[in-house]
């Protein structure tokens, strides 16, 4: 009786340490509203390296933690070529980053990632985080999981973070566009109502 109740205590706790670390993981436990964003050197779908620095004229950045194979993410697609297409010029471009590690999650590979990109056409580099070292410090969790960063002397500040906007199952349905209302903010000068919103998406593997 006595080593049945001891397995017990022992199987309650680490239950209760794994319940702690699921939601440790959920989390943003990276980047804050405010904080510097770490420039980074990730390699793109043409074989080319890329990184925040090369965008000498950029007033800022929209980053976008994104993959080839979660529905969500699929779904943001054409959002996302869209809002490259109306903030690029503007000095917001947007770097999409694949999270995923490749061997977890099949679909994500280098040569996959190159097929949907020309598939679809983006208009922005796609990286690969090869070593997930990147999306930790981002904080991100999510497919996608969207960043706004606005470049200043001090480097390039976190400005949003979550989602691209209210409504991923509808494009015609959206009500509030987060992160166009960011980026619209920041170029007037003005201050994001709106810094962070759940992000809805797949986890990052």
């Amino acid at each position: 009786m006595k080593n049945l109740i001891k397995l017990t205590l022992a199987v309650a706790i680490v239950v209760f340490i794994s319940a702690f670390t699921l939601n440790k993981t959920e989390a943003n436990n990276g980047y804050g509203i405010g904080d510097i964003a770490e420039d980074f050197s990730l390699k793109n779908i043409d074989g080319k390296m890329v990184s925040m620095s090369d965008y000498k004229d950029a007033k800022g950045f929209i980053i976008a933690f994104t993959c080839n194979t979660c529905p969500f993410a699929v779904k943001y697609e054409d959002r996302i070529i869209q809002l490259n297409n109306k903030y690029a010029s503007k000095g917001y471009p947007v770097i999409a980053i694949m999270p995923n590690d490749p061997n977890k999650k099949p679909g994500n590979d280098f040569a996959a990632m190159k097929k949907r990109a020309k598939n679809k056409g983006f208009t922005f580099p796609y990286l690969m985080d090869t070593n997930q070292n990147v999306f930790p410090k981002f904080g991100a969790t999510k497919t996608p999981h969207m960043f706004v960063l606005q470049k200043t002397k001090k480097g390039n500040v976190v400005e949003y973070i979550g989602a691209v906007d209210d409504n991923y199952k509808d494009a015609s349905a959206v009500k509030t566009k987060y992160v166009e209302n960011a980026v619209n903010a920041l170029l007037k000068g003005d201050k994001v109502k709106e810094s962070e919103t759940k992000a809805i998406g797949c986890s990052i593997k």
